[in-house]
């Protein structure tokens, strides 16, 4: 991210341009240690996100959070959309809360119609203006307004999603579990530990993931030890022992049996699976609205149409 403020405001297509004008692949995996809320107009958008390819249909939204992995195909060139990229912390804990950023994610793209269409495309419009007007407020008070205007946007977009379920005791102990596997998934992959530290009986973990996910507090632990591992086998460069290493098996034929049994192929028979696809070739982007530009934005931000 390049902006002061926290928060950015762009066309899809520029992400192309972006990545072409720093010499850079705009269909290379990529690993942004910000979220993204990736909005499509008239055209469809493919991408890969953490190995599951998403098909956004025209008017659709996808959240994209810090560290999940992602591609491009070559359809972006000629992308027509919007992508509002926002650095973790940056939203207030209300809106986290009344957004219900709180795990499970939901991952699939949604395609809101009606007054949430409308809703959400004149949050946009609203945050694409003010991004685009930093010079008529000092820094800290662009900030600010950004702050309050993304805020309307993620909580637009977690109504059209559908109401979350109701906070439970259960909820509240997968919450605390999930936290303990993201910070240490590579350091024990035993549901004892993880409910020893949080002060639970490792069945109260089992029957809260359950609930929240459909999976085991094992299972839970194992997939996302596998999704690391499968991120940084695509992403990092880092050899088959390396990768072992970094998640915490002493021995890398037991990070390779650990694999193959989840993943159904060996560390390198995925990494040769993944293919990277091929440029496409520019495309004379000039009448695309830029969004963040005052003069294109300032009449209309956000074209119509979502």
């Amino acid at each position: 991210m390049g902006s002061a403020a926290g928060v950015e405001v762009m066309e899809l297509a520029d992400l192309y341009e972006r990545s072409r004008r720093h010499g850079n692949d705009p269909y290379a995996p990529l690993q942004p240690a910000f979220h993204q809320l990736i909005g499509t107009r008239a055209r469809p958008l493919r991408m890969w996100v953490d190995f599951v390819e998403h098909e956004l249909r025209p008017g659709s939204w996808l959240w994209i959070r810090p560290g999940q992995v992602q591609r491009f195909v070559p359809d972006l060139v000629a992308a027509d959309g919007v992508v509002v990229l926002f650095q973790p912390g940056f939203l207030p804990p209300a809106t986290v809360s009344a957004a219900h950023m709180d795990p499970p994610y939901e991952q699939r793209p949604t395609t809101p119609d009606g007054p949430a269409a409308e809703g959400l495309q004149r949050a946009l419009d609203h945050l694409a203006y003010e991004y685009g007007a930093m010079s008529s407020l000092s820094l800290s008070a662009h900030t600010e307004v950004l702050r309050a205007l993304l805020s309307v946007l993620v909580v637009r977009l977690a109504q059209a999603r559908g109401p979350a379920p109701l906070p439970t005791p259960a909820s509240e102990t997968f919450r605390r579990f999930h936290a303990a596997v993201e910070q240490n998934h590579a350091v024990t992959r035993r549901v004892e530990d993880y409910a020893t530290a949080l002060g639970y009986n490792p069945r109260t973990l089992s029957r809260a993931t359950l609930a929240a996910t459909g999976r085991t507090a094992k299972q839970y632990v194992d997939d996302r030890v596998l999704l690391e591992a499968k991120r940084l086998l695509w992403n990092s460069g880092l050899a088959a022992k390396e990768v072992a290493e970094r998640l915490g098996f002493t021995d890398a034929s037991d990070f390779t049996k650990f694999f193959r049994l989840r993943a159904r192929m060996t560390p390198g028979a995925f990494r040769g699976s993944v293919e990277i696809a091929p440029a496409a070739p520019r495309e004379d982007a000039a009448d695309r609205p830029r969004c963040g530009r005052p003069d294109p934005c300032a009449a209309d931000p956000v074209s119509p149409g979502w």
